[in-house]
């Protein structure tokens, strides 16, 4: 089997083997992924973070040995905080920025240094290990606001409703899987709205039952989601009220309690 790494800002990964198909996820700068099959020009991933499977383009794939994997799957994870902030890679003497997110690995001493590649990076960082109070989850959150909409999308440039909630969580020390439908399976079901606290997840579905959308509670009268933009709007036991539209453009199903 073969193992890879992103070694860029942002990889696009699709549904299937075309650069035309649904882009259903993002690759961050240090997320690390094993390699299902390869074709002459897209190879397919299952993302070591979430286990998702995706195709990326082989000109975006970098592969790394089953050493370095294997230690990245034990390493404690460390993730850039800042909102973008410039990596140099040192071989080729270049920089170019990264988002708040990326993964940083084998970073010490501002440096991360591993198989044939060097890289220098002096921004801010959160350790994954270290599981971050409901304030600085709120905090973050706050980073990422007129951030606009994009399906699959895991940056501030276009972000998704649960690649916003899943790297707001994963920088401030949770791990919650890609999808809301996924995501919804975790955690501690609330009874009343009344319950709710700061951090909670809300999730949302359509007329068929199926959970579409998440956002992140700031108490139990606003919630902050990505919705044309990530922006804040009203929330009762009904769903979200857009401060636009003063209409209701979300039913609420569930909160759930992660922190």
């Amino acid at each position: 089997m073969q193992f890879g790494i992103c070694l860029l800002s942002v990889v696009p990964c699709r549904k299937e083997p075309s650069s035309t198909s649904e882009m259903v996820t993002q690759l961050l700068f240090g997320d690390h992924y094993s390699v299902a099959e390869i074709t002459e020009s897209w190879t397919k991933i299952i993302t070591a973070f979430d286990n998702y499977e995706c195709w990326i383009n082989n000109k975006q794939h970098t592969k790394i040995t089953e050493a370095t994997f294997t230690k990245l799957q034990k390493e404690v994870p460390v993730y850039s905080s800042e909102f973008i902030h410039s990596i140099s890679n040192k071989l080729t003497q270049s920089e170019f920025p990264i988002t708040i997110g990326g993964r940083l690995p084998f970073l010490k001493d501002k440096k991360i240094s591993f198989d044939n590649f060097v890289f220098g990076f002096e921004g801010k960082i959160n350790s994954g290990s270290e599981k971050k109070s409901a304030a600085e989850i709120i905090a973050t959150a706050n980073l990422f606001l007129n951030a606009p909409y994009l399906w699959g999308g895991k940056s501030p440039f276009g972000i998704d409703c649960s690649g916003f909630t899943q790297i707001v969580y994963r920088i401030n020390g949770y791990k919650l899987p890609r999808d809301a439908a996924q995501q919804v399976e975790i955690g501690s079901p609330l009874n009343f709205v009344e319950e709710a606290e700061a951090g909670d997840l809300a999730f949302f579905d359509n007329e068929e039952g199926k959970i579409v959308h998440v956002g992140i509670l700031l108490d139990t009268e606003r919630i902050i989601h990505a919705s044309g933009c990530v922006r804040i709007d009203r929330f009762d036991h009904y769903g979200i009220h857009n401060t636009d539209t003063k209409k209701y453009s979300h039913t609420l199903r569930v909160i759930k309690r992660i922190i």
